[in-house]
C-alpha cells in the first residue's frame, strides 16, 4: 500500500520550524550568491557578541540578523582571505587575570554563517580597537587603542591563533591634553605587498610605518619610521589603494582625511592634502568625530562615516594623482555610524548605527559614487564592523 504524502502550507512550515526552535538557522540560511554578512558589537543589553545575516544582491535585502558566536564585544572583526575564519578583537580590559584584551578565532559555516569558536590569545594590550589578517592568511595584526601598542598572532593550519611572535609598545604624546597624553594605536593595515604595515596612532598624531615579514610574524620600524598629520588630529582608520600608491587616512578628532601619496618600495608616506569630512561651510561641532574610512572596490572613491553629524562622507578619486573630490554627505538614517562596509561587487554601502541599534542599506551609483537609501534596513545590537563572506 502506497502512502499518501500530505502536502504542508508554506505557513506550516514555519510554525513546525518554530516548535522545533529551528527558525533562526531557516532564517540565516542564504541562497547561492547571497553574501555573508558579519556585524561586530558591542555586547549589552541587545547584543551578545557576532551576528550574521545574508545579502541579496539583486535587491539589496539583509536576512534578519542572527547570533552567529557569543563572545564579549567583538568590536572589530577580520576575515582570512580564503573566507574560512573571522576573527575578533575583544576591545576588553582584562584577560587571563593580566590588563590586557584579546584576539578570538572562529571557524565559519559558510552554509548558515554560524560561528565555531577556535580559540582565543591575548591581544598584548588593553582595548584592543582593530584587527587584519595578512595577505596571505599566515598572521593576524591588533592594535591595541588603551595599550597604545600592536601586535602579530600567527595562525596555525587549523585557523586557531598562536602566542604573539611579534609586538610593539607605542610611546610619546601629542598637544591635547584629553585624549593624546599617551599613545592609542587605532587600526593596522597591511599593503598589498605583504611587506608594510600602517598603524594609525591617534595619540600621537602619526602614522607608524613597518616592516612586516609574515613568514617570521615580525615588524620592524620602517626607514622612515612615520608620517604626520596635523597636530591634535587624533589619526584613526587607513586605507591603502589597490594601486599601491596612495594611502588615505581618517582623522578622528578634526573630522578630516589626509591624503598621502605613498613609495611603494621604501614604504615611505608624503602628505598631499586634507579635506573636511563635513559638508562644504560646516563647521566641527561638539559631539562630532570621525570613524570608519573605505575604498571602494573600483578605486574610484573613498568613503568615511561621520559621528554626531550622522552621515557618510563620499569623495571621487583621481586614480592619476590620488587628489580627492567631495561628492557628497549621505545622512545614515540612525545615530552615530561608527563602521560601514563595502560589498565585494561595490553595489551597496552598509551602514551600522552604533546608537540606535539599525543597520542601514544603501546603493552606490558606480558612476558617480553617491549614495542612495535602499530602503532595507535591520536591528542589530549596538553594532561597530561590517565585513563580507562570498
Amino acid at each position: 500500500m502506497v502512502q499518501q504524502v500530505r502536502k504542508v502550507p508554506a505557513l506550516g512550515i514555519v510554525l513546525l520550524l518554530a516548535s522545533l526552535g529551528l527558525t533562526g538557522l531557516a532564517q540565516t540560511a542564504g541562497k547561492a550568491g547571497d553574501l555573508l554578512v558579519y556585524f561586530g558589537t558591542y555586547t549589552g543589553a541587545k547584543s551578545k557578541g557576532i551576528y550574521v545575516s545574508h545579502l541579496d544582491l539583486k535587491t539589496g535585502a539583509l536576512s534578519a540578523s542572527q547570533l552567529a558566536a557569543e563572545t564579549p564585544s567583538p568590536s572589530f572583526l577580520a576575515i582570512d582571505p580564503k573566507g574560512r575564519f573571522v576573527y575578533a578583537v575583544n576591545e576588553v580590559d582584562t584577560f587571563g587575570g593580566k590588563r590586557t584584551g584579546s584576539v578570538s578565532a572562529f571557524a565559519i559555516d559558510r552554509q548558515r554563517g554560524t560561528l565555531t569558536a577556535l580559540n582565543q590569545q591575548s591581544s598584548g594590550g588593553a582595548g584592543p580597537a582593530h584587527v587584519q589578517v595578512d595577505k596571505a592568511g599566515r598572521n593576524v595584526l591588533v592594535a591595541n587603542y588603551g595599550g597604545g601598542s600592536v601586535a602579530v598572532l600567527p595562525i596555525d593550519a587549523s585557523g586557531q591563533l598562536k602566542p604573539a611572535s611579534a609586538f610593539v609598545q607605542h610611546t610619546g604624546s601629542s598637544v591635547n591634553p584629553d585624549r593624546q597624553k599617551e599613545p592609542h594605536a587605532h587600526a593596522i593595515e597591511v599593503d598589498a605587498s605583504n611587506r608594510f604595515a600602517y598603524v594609525a596612532d591617534l595619540g600621537l598624531d602619526k602614522i607608524l610605518i613597518y616592516r612586516f615579514d609574515p613568514d617570521r610574524g615580525s615588524l620592524t620600524p620602517n626607514d622612515p619610521p612615520f608620517a604626520t598629520v596635523d597636530a591634535g588630529a587624533g589619526p584613526r582608520h587607513v586605507a591603502l589603494h589597490s594601486n599601491g600608491r596612495f594611502v588615505y587616512v581618517i582623522n578622528e578628532m578634526a573630522c578630516t582625511v589626509t591624503a598621502f601619496v605613498r613609495d611603494p618600495k621604501t614604504g615611505a608616506l608624503k602628505p598631499s592634502h586634507s579635506l573636511s569630512t563635513l559638508p562644504p561651510g560646516q563647521a566641527v561641532q561638539k559631539g562630532y568625530s570621525t570613524a570608519e574610512l573605505i575604498l571602494h572596490p573600483s578605486g574610484r572613491f573613498l568613503y568615511g562615516s561621520n559621528r554626531g553629524h550622522d552621515s557618510i562622507v563620499v569623495f571621487a578619486v583621481d586614480e592619476a594623482t590620488g587628489r580627492l573630490t567631495y561628492v557628497q554627505n549621505e545622512p545614515t538614517q540612525g545615530s552615530t555610524p561608527r563602521g560601514f562596509g563595502i560589498d565585494p561587487t561595490g553595489a551597496y554601502l552598509i551602514a551600522g548605527n552604533q546608537r540606535s541599534d539599525s543597520v542601514v542599506v544603501f546603493r552606490i551609483d558606480a558612476a558617480s559614487g553617491r549614495l542612495t537609501p535602499a530602503d532595507r534596513r535591520i536591528e542589530v545590537g549596538a553594532p561597530v564592523c561590517v565585513q563580507f563572506v562570498r
